[in-house]
């Protein structure tokens, strides 16, 4: 089975900018898929959300990016089972991962970015 944590960025400098992430833990077997909420609120209109995946021992690596302005980024080695669509609207950016393979274990943090400056926190 996978299991994949889940934990909070935020950028440090716009305290009404947040990012929220629900499940704490998530238990998924083999070959099935999990999604990993993520629901934000910013006061910008040029707000951009990350995925990062932190594998035991090693730094938060990127996954992909979404804004509203439908500019889109995902890391060639996850394109086919990394898959996220922000829903402005919502102000959610959840993230599925289909086909779990073992190695999929790992924290997974959101983060906001509303402008340039991208600020980890609470890093578990």
């Amino acid at each position: 089975s996978a299991h994949v944590s889940a934990a909070d960025c935020h950028v440090l400098w716009a305290q009404k900018d947040n990012v929220l992430q629900p499940e704490a833990d998530v238990t998924a077997t083999e070959g099935e898929a999990v999604t990993l909420g993520c629901e934000y609120n910013t006061s910008q209109t040029t707000a951009y959300l990350y995925w990062y995946k932190q594998d035991v021992n090693d730094r938060p690596r990127f996954i992909l990016s979404r804004s509203k302005f439908s500019l889109e980024k995902t890391e060639d080695g996850v394109k086919d089972r990394f898959k996220s669509r922000l829903n402005s609207t919502l102000r959610s950016v959840p993230l599925t991962i289909v086909e779990l393979q073992p190695s999929d274990s790992a924290v997974y943090y959101c983060a906001l970015a509303s402008q340039i400056q991208l600020s980890f926190v609470g890093v578990k």
